[in-house]
């Protein structure tokens, strides 16, 4: 059995902070096609309570995880004009080793993001 699993964290690089609040949801995509997993927010600490993909539905295979940033950037008052440069954040990425922890952060601010495969 299969002991993989995926986490995730928001970090609010303008403000210093975790971001408290930010919608998440998972997806396995498969060609063309998206199949919604999991949806959740994250907690004071920026992260999930748990893992977004845990053990038992781990799977190898191309995932995207999608990430509300526009309505915490709304939320926090650092939003800017409409429409957003930043509104949904998709990140698509592969896990191959049925036995990993992957962890798949967001460094957000209202006109840049970055990601890393973490640990």
């Amino acid at each position: 059995m299969a002991e993989g699993y995926l986490t995730t964290h928001v970090l609010d690089t303008a403000r210093g902070v975790p971001a408290q609040g930010v919608k998440i949801a998972l997806y396995r995509v498969s060609d063309n096609s998206h199949r919604k997993l999991a949806e959740t927010e994250t907690n004071a600490d920026g992260r999930t309570d748990r893992p977004i993909l845990p053990t038992e539905k781990f799977a190898p295979g191309t995932y995207e995880l999608v990430f509300f940033a526009g309505d915490y950037l709304r939320a926090t008052g650092q939003a800017g004009e409409e429409p957003l440069f930043l509104d949904q954040i998709p990140l698509r990425f592969g896990m191959s080793d049925p036995d990993a922890h992957y962890h798949v952060p967001l460094l957000l601010s209202a006109y840049g993001y970055s990601t890393y495969r973490g640990s």
